[in-house]
């Protein structure tokens, strides 16, 4: 675990079994989350910068990510997707995190740097007594010079997100992109609305744009203007 000096740490248990918790509000009869197993870090996942704030559990299913002064941390799949059910069970550092941003995300960048296209859930930071923030995105073109087409939406949770892990989950389909929290479906974008293209190589709206192809999960926390 990371030492009390460091700034924002946040664990992390990837594609956990657990159903939703009692505090929470799913969609009756159907729980995505618990018809997958976890998996084991090394066999799944590669390390995408800022290794040495990491560590992991001892039987390699879970893993604390952490931000101090001299730079943050991430990590990647080793294997690009087209569709599929993505989730993760986190639980996010308490006090104050102001000025970061701790996103589990899907990303072509590395095929297509400067003109990607990304399907986030991003934290952003907040102060003591303040919740969390819930960020989704879907958008295409991120280029960054103006011609970047999507759409946020923002997310008021209804937990304490740093008292204990709670899954989070992007379903990706041919028709459609359902961010889930704890099961509970909180955002929903139909095919032919603001959703990315281009395939990439490589766990981070418009009509008419196609539903996008192959890429990478990620997950990463990182001061929010970088």
């Amino acid at each position: 675990m990371a030492s009390a000096s460091l700034l924002p740490a946040m664990a992390l248990l990837l594609l956990a079994m657990a159903v939703a918790s009692s505090d929470a509000q799913p969609s009756p009869g159907y729980y995505p989350s618990s018809r997958f197993r976890p998996v084991v870090f090394n066999r799944a996942y590669s390390n995408k910068w800022g290794p040495q704030h990491q560590t992991l559990s001892g039987d390699h299913s879970a893993i604390t990510i952490w931000l101090d002064k001299t730079c943050g941390s991430g990590f990647k799949s080793k294997h690009a997707y087209r569709n599929g059910y993505f989730a993760t069970r986190i639980k996010l550092p308490a006090g104050y995190t102001a000025g970061t941003n701790t996103a589990f995300y899907l990303s072509n960048n590395e095929a297509h740097p400067g003109f990607h296209d990304e399907i986030d859930m991003e934290f952003l930071g907040t102060i003591p007594g303040e919740p969390y923030t819930l960020q989704t995105n879907v958008y295409v073109r991120g280029s960054g010079d103006g011609r970047i087409i999507g759409r946020e939406m923002r997310v008021h949770l209804w937990f304490d997100p740093t008292a204990g892990f709670h899954t989070y989950a992007i379903l990706w389909n041919p028709d459609a992109i359902t961010f889930f929290v704890d099961d509970v479906p909180v955002r929903r974008l139909a095919s032919g609305r603001a959703v990315p293209t281009k395939a990439t190589a490589a766990v981070q709206v418009d009509p008419g744009l196609d539903f996008p192809l192959p890429r990478l999960l990620c997950l990463r926390t990182r001061p929010a203007a970088l």
